[in-house]
């Protein structure tokens, strides 16, 4: 089922590019309220103590996940923060999901969410699955900023080999944990996407080089 902003547009009275700038009005918003909060966010709280959340470039996320929409598909984003990444996936159309540690930040995304209209759906806890280590054959098996918690995805009602399209933003050296994880895990067809101040890097599973990476520019070599 597609998410809810194109089953809300699809009924609007109006020109289909009506709908569209509607829809696209709906995205700005949410990344809107999301660059608000994430500075206040950077004020209040980095500041104090240091914090894993950082914000992505919404703008080139959006991009990339337009490239990956086809009606149906299920979204996945790994630490979801203030949830602006997969509230956006869901007013694009896929059936999104997010996963964060920090219930403080679960519960802003769900309020962003109701507040966009989205049913965008958020789980406090773990992306990594029950029972799965980083056992790295030449490297530290630390995983860096990616704390333990109880498995999100209990609460979901889905596994990791449920999603379509899985997002994430790393930090420097937890790229290969994720592909380690995504590899192990993920769907046969899936892609995983890992966003940077470079652009956004696209895996097939069972790949361990990108198949392209991309940025609102368009590809980069």
């Amino acid at each position: 089922m597609d998410g809810s902003g194109r089953a809300a547009l699809s009924g609007t009275e109006g020109t289909g590019a009506e709908a569209e700038s509607a829809l696209r009005a709906r995205m700005d918003w949410v990344c809107e309220e999301g660059r608000a909060y994430w500075h206040r966010f950077d004020a209040d709280v980095r500041q104090q103590q240091w914090h894993p959340f950082v914000a992505a470039d919404y703008d080139d996320v959006r991009a990339v996940l337009e490239s990956q929409y086809a009606p149906g598909r299920r979204f996945m984003e790994w630490g979801s923060a203030t949830g602006v990444i997969t509230i956006v996936a869901d007013l694009m159309g896929f059936e999104a999901f997010g996963i964060e540690l920090d219930a403080t930040l679960v519960g802003v995304a769900r309020d962003l969410a109701r507040r966009a209209g989205s049913d965008a759906r958020f789980a406090a806890g773990s992306f990594l699955p029950m029972g799965w280590q980083w056992k790295p054959r030449n490297a530290d098996a630390r995983t860096g900023t990616i704390g333990h918690g109880p498995s999100g995805y209990l609460e979901l009602g889905r596994s990791l080999s449920d999603f379509d399209v899985v997002y994430a933003y790393p930090w420097s050296g937890e790229e290969p944990m994720m592909l380690d994880l995504f590899n192990a895990h993920g769907h046969e067809d899936a892609h995983l996407l890992l966003h940077s101040t470079q652009g956004t890097r696209i895996y097939r599973r069972g790949g361990t080089r990108p198949l392209a990476v991309r940025s609102r520019k368009g590809a980069l070599p």
